[in-house]
């Protein structure tokens, strides 16, 4: 095997080796099989490419087009249908599938399914590596330089994955794999050298030196290929090595994990940190696959209350709303009271029971349950959060926590009754609520605090206030629900979202939450899931889609109250909070909250009694699904014409050297010159294996064409026929006639010749990359090289011209 096939070889299984670290990002690995035997095909092409040899350019777009359409053929088809035909099935479809793993990489955690749409971005993007290092390493001859895609490979996925404890296995193949690049390379550049001067040999091989540096005597690697192979490997070590025996770094500015507990004992001990779960949120909202993530059951009389809360986000620092860092304590067996309640809505309290269970890819690190919890009773590491009440897995080892995973549990919560007349008539609350939970940014902009004011105007307590806001949202601010909007979370993100009037759980919570503040009254956000819907055994799923978010507002003697301002189909609003609803409400013979949120109802979805306030609030029965956006007609003409042009394009570049060989014969053979013949002729026999000899006369020339091409009598006949003509051509008197009519099919009677006697992958070869073809290549080079030189004549005249005007103004 030569140098550059092993360069080739090497280069594969770099890039091979580097994208193991991508398993981690998914649950399966079927994908890596298929990637490896794509990469090798590309790899091999690009082998063939450079021993025709083809131009630099020409090799890579051999090796991209044998790429695409591969994929092409192995993807097309799994994608949404947008028509009929092998343009549908070629290009649009796997247009729309490469578009649905992107959205699907934004939907999933990691790790994520194999979906068609993933998979073929993971083996593409093996192949883009592959591609960018075979071009550097063996096409460029500059294996150095593709560490750098094989870097980008690795850090993308290791990023992505977060580490774990195959993340130094990733590394450590990543890292042989780049070495084994740069041993070959350098073996290979050794041998170009010629002999190696290194240490003294060992007795008995001392004449027996390799030529190159590859070896020595016995196949010995010589001094500095092994000298360069212990560099490699200490280097390797000492990458995975220091790490594991340095001390990690804790929080703050590089990062770390804060909320990791600082001892595993009993006692005060960790904190929780400021964690923003939003941008899950919202992919769970938008996922493709609902899967469910919890089931529960319950004895609650009230089902569509049971909100299964995760965490509290209590702090709005000017750039979003998180978490605030609060101590952890060891989970007691009975909770604490919940804040701020008391007497006589205690009393009325009913205590119920929910066991839950968790799916095995559902990771949260903290646990959902019902708020407030009284007790838990849970196997594994666990921390207490005495503020927001929430429980926080410990951490079990480096990099490695507690989480719900699979996990069941029980959980015992209260399940309160407040009253309008008890929240209307609740007292201030304790100063050092009001002022944690009264606290905003400098930056929040006056039109957040302004409109609060305007909303809530002529209410006379907070509990009015906190309802005209809700109802401003969900009811008659004419707000739209979209779960595409952009998920910003900062000041500005509210008031952009206070113009828009558009957006999704989020962006109602943190705006009612802000604006809460901004008239004194303390709020806080909730992140969790709605209660899920109920199956005909009495459990009840929770999914992806269920995922939520909900502003909390404090009243003395209540404690912390769950309000709804999202105008979302199937949400429930809290009974207490509908005491500003209008007078034409009709009464209702049982309570609301008391049916299922999942549970359908058999009636109309509306009747015209309803009021539009109902149905917005969905008090009327299901809302009506809402209208599809996407349109109807398939794709555009635009689309289509423009999918179109691509596919004749990429269709198209492998027939270009045969049509170019093509063009270029006719033309030659319709000038009727012998010269000209004889040219087209030593071409056509170089496309057939035949190298061009240009020190050789046309006899002998000739002579070598008929014996390497193994050409028939008449073949052979007309390759002596034009050979001759050639030489009468090159001798003759002047004014002697040297052509005749049968030259041009005699020139196509011995490509003939030269096309039967070559087998048929021979023959595919010479008719669709015929090795002439280089000669446009040569001729690039030679225009680029006069243009050049002609433009360096012209700037040397220039120079000379002003250097010979007259300088005035002299002395």
């Amino acid at each position: 095997m030569s140098g550059r096939a092993k360069l080739t070889l090497f280069a594969a299984l770099a890039t091979l080796l580097t994208s193991w670290s991508l398993n981690a990002l998914v649950d399966s690995q079927a994908w890596l099989l298929q990637a490896a035997l794509l990469l090798a095909v590309q790899s091999a092409v690009g082998a063939g490419a450079r021993r025709v040899p083809l131009a630099r350019t020409l090799t890579v777009a051999a090796q991209v087009l044998t790429s695409l359409l591969l994929l092409a053929f192995l993807y097309a088809g799994k994608g949404e249908s947008h028509g009929d035909g092998p343009l549908a099935y070629l290009v649009t479809d796997f247009g729309a599938l490469f578009g649905q793993g992107v959205r699907d990489v934004g939907e999933f955690a990691i790790p994520a399914p194999l979906t068609d749409g993933i998979k073929l971005l993971l083996v593409s993007g093996v192949l883009l590596i592959g591609l960018l290092v075979d071009t550097l390493a063996v096409t460029m001859r500059t294996a150095a330089a593709a560490g750098l895609p094989l870097l980008a490979l690795y850090s993308v996925a290791s990023g992505l994955a977060g580490g774990g404890g195959a993340s130094w296995f990733a590394f450590l193949l990543a890292g042989c794999g780049y070495l084994m690049l740069l041993l070959s390379e350098g073996r290979d550049r050794l041998a170009q050298w010629g002999r190696v001067f290194g240490a003294a040999p060992r007795r008995g091989a001392a004449d027996s030196g390799l030529a190159g540096g590859a070896g020595g005597a016995g196949g010995q690697a010589t001094a500095p290929v092994k000298f360069g192979r212990r560099i490699g490997a200490v280097t390797l070590g000492l990458a995975l090595a220091v790490p594991a025996v340095l001390p990690s770094l804790g929080g703050g500015l590089l990062g770390g994990t804060q909320d990791a507990a600082e001892d595993s004992g009993g006692g005060v001990g960790g904190t929780i940190s400021a964690v923003n779960p939003l941008v899950s949120l919202q992919s769970n909202l938008n996922a493709q696959d609902n899967r469910v993530v919890l089931k529960y059951r319950t004895n609650s009389p009230q089902q569509a209350d049971q909100y299964l809360r995760i965490l509290a986000l209590d702090e709005f620092n000017g750039v979003k709303w998180e978490a605030s860092g609060r101590a952890l304590v060891d989970v007691p067996e009975k909770l604490p009271e919940p804040p701020g309640l008391r007497a006589p809505v205690s009393r009325s309290a009913v205590e119920v029971t929910t066991s839950i269970s968790a799916a095995d890819y559902y990771t949260q690190r903290y646990l959902p349950m019902p708020y407030p919890a009284t007790s838990v009773e849970i196997g594994g590491k666990w921390r207490f959060e005495p503020a927001g009440r929430t429980l926080v897995g410990d951490q079990l080892g480096r990099d490695k926590f507690q989480n719900v995973q699979g996990a069941e549990y029980t959980v015992r919560s209260l399940l309160l009754k407040p009253t309008a007349q008890q929240l209307q008539s609740a007292p201030k609350p304790d100063p050092a609520v009001q002022e944690e939970y009264t606290k905003l940014p400098d930056n929040l902009p006056p039109v957040v605090a302004e409109t609060a004011r305007q909303v809530t105007q002529g209410a006379k307590d907070d509990y009015t206030r906190a309802v005209k806001l809700q109802d401003y949202f969900a009811v008659n601010g004419g707000f739209r629900y979209n779960t595409r909007t952009a998920s910003g979370t900062g000041p500005q993100a509210v008031a952009r979202f206070l113009a828009d009037k558009e957006g999704f759980c989020v962006h109602f919570a943190f705006s009612m939450a802000a604006m809460s503040r901004s008239l004194g009254i303390p709020a806080r956000v909730a992140v969790g899931f709605t209660p899920g819907e109920k199956q005909s055994d009495g459990n009840v799923n929770v999914s992806m889609r269920d995922a939520h978010a909900w502003p909390e507002l404090y009243f003395e003697g209540v404690g912390w109250t769950r309000f709804e301002p999202t105008p979302r189909s199937g949400i429930n609003i809290p009974e207490y909070s509908r005491a500003q609803t209008p007078a034409t409400q009709p009464s209702a013979p049982a309570p609301l909250p008391s049916q299922s949120v999942a549970q359908p109802s058999t009636g109309p979805s509306a009747t015209p009694e309803c009021p539009p306030n109902l149905k917005k609030l969905g008090e009327c029965g299901a809302a009506a699904p809402a209208q599809s956006t996407g349109g109807g007609g398939g794709p555009s003409v635009t689309s289509v014409l423009g999918w179109a042009a691509l596919a004749v394009a990429v269709l198209g570049l492998p027939l270009l050297p045969m049509l170019w060989r093509t063009r270029l014969r006719a033309r030659r053979l319709a000038t009727g010159e012998v010269l000209t013949a004889w040219r087209e002729l030593g071409d056509t026999a170089w496309d057939a294996g035949v190298l061009p000899d240009e020190a050789l006369s046309p006899r002998r020339a000739a002579s070598r064409i008929v014996e390497l091409g193994r050409l028939d009598e008449e073949p052979a006949a007309a390759v002596h026929r034009i050979a001759g003509a050639v030489e009468r051509a090159l001798y003759a008197p002047p004014g002697a006639e040297v052509s005749y009519p049968e030259l041009a099919d005699d020139v196509l009677l011995a490509r003939t010749g030269l096309l039967a006697s070559a087998d048929r992958l021979a023959r595919l070869r010479t008719l669709l990359l015929p090795r002439s073809a280089a000669r446009v290549a040569w001729a690039f080079s030679a225009r680029r090289s006069a243009i050049a030189a002609a433009v360096s004549t012209r700037l040397t005249t220039a120079r000379l011209r002003l250097q010979r005007l007259p300088l005035r103004g002299r002395g």
